[in-house]
């Protein structure tokens, strides 16, 4: 008999507090709680992992050594477990050549699609390319000039994996003497053996002629033998400088001669040199060194610091050669950059040319030294540099004055011209990828008015699985995105919902899903939508374990988990659990006061004004944005108020205020390098003296940050120790606390508490390390102790815990208090950056911007700081971001969550649609102003909001 319900006794992973649950299978489950409650450790490191580690378990070791395989979780027993499939919010592919077309298959299918159906047309003529006969290409050989020396070459293989031994013997005994292999001539007795595992180029050398009047049969008769050989296929090679002509029976142009020598697949794909345009390699675009972000600021000399990657404090010598640069050509180093010449601006950018200039180097400890050479100019040092480098910090601190620009061969097309020459319907592959998603269904739906019947036939499948594919995409809200848009630069939300589409794809059935907040990023409009692919994948045999916040998802829900009460020590066990009526009716549960209305997050009694100048209402101004879908937008921001930018996804919020406004005020104030979007100009920047995106990138890159290190909590701690009786007495400074230097740390362990051992195709393992117990320190240095707790005890505690341990130490207890007061009580002091969400690395900057002292002038920029966050975190960070407002600051923030949108001053709502049908402002004004304007869709879920009545749960069919 089936199993109903996935049985899992005994969880004690992280803090879950020994949990016995039986969860339903194939239904739609939602977990909720506070944020460290237990929620993640239950969804992903408890079920997904013994689900995902028992599915690899049960291949061969061969198939395991690919494979990430999790370790075994604390947990006594798990019964009636699926295979796991996690999709969760990290971004996907940073790889440029990673696209949404790719990340889907979409891109597969179309490739396939333009192959099989598309026509090739003559760039020349405009005209369809039609097949070449053998007399047309003896003529254009012949038309090479009298004494050519040729080689008439077939391609038998090209760009293909294999050893091809058996067909090397077959053309040695058909008569063919020599070959060409991966661009080197052999006799066919001489070929090299090949690598199986590598793509090679095969070429029989039919022929070699010197052209003269009377070769004509001769060649003719090469030619076709080559065609024979190589399926339709001949190159003439100029055996002199080796350029070759391709010729083709089947596609070329009599005209231009412009030929396509197969269409395949692989001829649209950019990420094979077959397809890929030769300028950029397939990318699209092409990086240099911009003029404008090597001189950001061109009101400085070059004495000040003009040349930026030249006026660092360790680079005197740079100074020194700018000096003599302008000293033989007879300028000034004091007046800025403005004034200068465009002839000495050309100069110390690109260099002297063939004029020597003498330069006189002189160190620090008064050594010198004499050049006599030209001078090289400050661009080909950096591209130079960039190139002879192996250094990924000296790489990524030269890539901070690089721009990219589209390629000028094929405009950002990223294909050959011989794949651009295939179109459907008048339309090229690449055109068709520029299309957003909501365009391409339409224009793929109407293809077949376009095809022959014989096109239709070969067609149908191919368009029915491109369909399909863009409305799953549709269908969870990412209408607005275009296919060629790069992975990388899609949000966390976007991501996780393409890799949601692409499983819907894979029609998959008896499959555990866990998502982690699929509704991140999406408008309440969309919600609905997305809520039914979930169901959808629940109604074809899945059980969809969704980790969330959203009311919505929760209303919806077969199934409610409820963790709590509390975060971290505080929580780890089930406080309800059963249909959303049922925990909504459990009088312990947070959750449940919420949803049924006992608790609520209060909307102000009345609305801030903003900052006033004399009788002047101080307003940061935009205008004339006009980045990516922005339609000449003009924005004004209310200094000293909470100020909300919302619309639906793809509408232009993050275009506006992140790549426009937060890069223009930060270059103006700051003098950051960075360029912003395209708009005129902007005022207002008078009344503040900086601004701080805190954004969910990571605080650290390797587990050696940590909250007590970001947020500069750790260095009062290391003097506290350091200043304790015993410590004294030994000699220890501060730095002997410190795990990342020699010293104090463990030496074994280089004070990572663990050591690495390599398992091949087991997952690596990490063990304790022998010497320090994991403790990361010597034992000299964890003798130091106050309150009978050691530095690494310190570290290893929750936040809550030690806001009471330095309770009496003023100078640590104001930076932990930061920490606990934007809701991270849970997490531990020494918590390594990497096991950090985004959501919580989000909430550490903003504990550590709190933690500085207030100046009443800053803007703070955030992007949707609500992610990961219960109702009642919600409620938390509300008060620390008013409280950032009342000492006069400006908090801007990017969001959907209506329960913060309804408490803001002010509300700028951007749309009415995503994409191309966004990027205007429809609406600005207060919550009760925004509510009352037709067309907002902000507005029209806000208006129940503001005379809220508690609801039932709700069901999605």
């Amino acid at each position: 008999m089936a199993l109903t319900s996935i049985s899992i006794r005994g969880a004690r992973e992280h803090n879950l507090k020994n949990v016995n649950l039986d969860i339903p299978r194939d239904k739609l489950i939602v977990i909720t709680g506070l944020s460290g409650s237990g929620k993640s450790s239950l969804a992903f490191d408890t079920i997904y992992a013994e689900g995902q580690r028992r599915y690899v378990e049960s291949l061969s070791a061969y198939a395991r050594q690919f494979l990430e395989m999790m370790q075994k979780p604390d947990v006594d027993s798990i019964e009636g477990l699926s295979p796991a499939i996690s999709i969760e919010q990290k971004t996907t592919s940073r790889n440029p050549r990673s696209t949404v077309g790719t990340v889907t298959e979409i891109y597969d299918y179309m490739r396939l699609l333009w192959a099989r159906v598309g026509i090739p047309y003559s760039p020349a003529t405009g005209k369809p390319i039609e097949s070449q006969t053998v007399s047309q290409m003896v003529d254009r050989i012949m038309a090479l000039g009298e004494g050519t020396k040729l080689y008439i070459l077939a391609p038998i293989v090209r760009g293909r994996k294999g050893e091809y031994k058996k067909e090397l013997k077959e053309l040695q005994a058909k008569g063919f003497q020599r070959v060409k292999i991966d661009g080197t001539l052999y006799e066919i007795t001489d070929a090299p053996t090949l690598d199986k595992k590598f793509k090679h180029d095969i070429a029989v050398v039919v022929d070699r002629i010197i052209i003269r009047d009377d070769i004509a049969t001769r060649l003719a008769d090469s030619v076709e033998t080559a065609l024979k050989l190589a399926d339709g296929l001949l190159i003439a090679e100029n055996a002199s400088t080796e350029e070759q002509t391709i010729f083709s029976e089947k596609f070329a142009c009599p005209v231009s001669g412009f030929t396509i020598p197969e269409i395949e697949p692989r001829l649209f794909s950019f990420n094979s040199p077959h397809g890929a345009c030769p300028s950029c390699d397939g990318l699209g675009e092409r990086v240099y060194f911009d003029e404008n972000l090597v001189v950001p600021d061109t009101n400085l000399s070059i004495a000040e610091g003009a040349v930026v990657p030249w006026s660092k404090s360790f680079a005197p010598f740079y100074m020194q050669a700018l000096e003599a640069v302008a000293k033989h050509y007879k300028f000034r180093t004091d007046i800025p950059w403005s004034s200068l010449k465009k002839q000495h601006k050309d100069i110390i950018l690109y260099g002297s040319g063939t004029d020597v200039i003498a330069i006189d180097y002189q160190t620090k400890t008064d050594n010198t030294w004499k050049s006599r050479k030209p001078f090289e100019g400050v661009i080909p040092n950096l591209e130079r540099r960039m190139q002879e480098t192996e250094s990924v910090s000296a790489r990524e601190d030269m890539a901070k004055y690089q721009s990219s620009a589209g390629c000028d061969a094929c405009h950002g097309a990223r294909l050959k011209p011989e794949a651009l020459a295939v179109k459907i319907a008048e339309t090229d592959i690449s055109t068709a990828t520029s299309f957003s998603i909501a365009q391409a269904h339409s224009w793929f739906a109407n293809v077949p008015k376009k095809l022959s019947r014989q096109q239709n036939d070969i067609a149908n499948r191919i368009l029915k699985e491109i369909n399909e594919r863009l409305q799953f995409l549709m269908n969870v809200g990412l209408d607005y995105l275009s296919l060629d848009r790069a992975s990388g630069t899609l949000s966390g939300g976007e991501s996780q919902r393409i890799r949601l589409a692409s499983q819907i794809g894979s029609g998959l059935t008896g499959v555990l899903y866990v998502l982690d907040e699929p509704s991140i990023g999406l408008h309440q409009r969309d919600n609905n939508r997305l809520l039914e692919t979930l169901t959808h994948l629940r109604d074809i045999g899945n059980t969809v374990l969704v980790v969330e916040h959203d009311e919505d998802a929760i209303r919806a829900a077969d199934h409610l988990i409820d963790m709590g009460p509390g975060a971290g020590i505080h929580g780890g066990t089930v406080i309800a659990e059963g249909s959303p009526d049922k925990v909504f009716a459990c009088e312990g549960s947070i959750t449940a006061q919420y949803m049924s209305g006992k608790r609520c997050i209060e909307i102000p009694k009345e609305r801030r004004k903003g900052k006033s100048y004399g009788k002047k209402q101080e307003i940061l101004k935009l205008v004339g944005a006009t980045g990516n879908n922005l339609k000449n937008v003009t924005a004004e921001i209310p200094l000293g108020t909470f100020t909300c930018v919302t619309g639906v996804s793809g509408s232009g919020k993050s275009t506006l205020i992140l790549d426009t406004l937060f890069k223009a005020v930060s270059k103006k104030l700051m003098r950051t390098s960075e360029l912003p979007s395209p708009y005129k100009e902007m005022s207002g920047t008078e009344f503040l003296d900086k601004v701080i995106d805190i954004d969910q990138s990571p605080i650290g890159r390797t587990p050696r940050s940590n909250p007590a290190t970001y947020t500069g909590c750790f260095t009062p701690i290391r003097e506290w120790f350091a200043g304790l009786p015993e410590a004294k007495a030994r000699g220890y400074n501060p730095g002997r606390f410190s795990f990342n230097v020699k010293g104090g740390r463990c030496e074994a362990c280089q004070g990572d508490g663990v050591i690495k051992i390599e398992m091949h195709f087991l997952p690596d393992v990490y063990v304790t390390c022998e010497e320090c117990k994991g403790k990361r320190y010597n034992r000299e240095t964890l003798d130091i102790k106050y309150k009978g707790q050691s530095i690494s005890d310190v570290l290893d505690m929750s936040i809550e815990e030690a806001c009471d341990f330095f309770k009496a130490i003023p100078s640590i207890r104001s930076k932990l208090d930061t920490l606990h007061e934007v809701g991270l009580d849970y997490i531990k002091v020494g918590q390594p950056a990497t096991t950090l969400s985004g959501g919580e690395a989000q909430r550490v900057k903003l504990a550590k911007e709190l933690s500085k002292r207030a100046t009443g002038k800053t803007l703070y920029i955030l992007d949707e700081p609500t992610t990961g966050l219960h109702f009642e975190d919600v409620r938390k960070l509300l008060e620390v971001l008013h409280r950032l407002v009342e000492t006069g600051n400006t908090v801007l923030i990017i969001e959907h969550n209506l329960d913060v949108i309804k408490t803001a001053d002010w509300i700028i709502d951007i749309g009415p649609e995503g994409g191309s049908g966004g990027g205007k402002i429809i609406a600005t004004g207060t919550p009760e102003d925004i509510a009352k304007v037709k067309g907002s869709y902000t507005g029209e879920y806000l208006s129940p909001l503001l005379k809220r009545k508690p609801s039932k749960a709700k069901k999605i069919a």
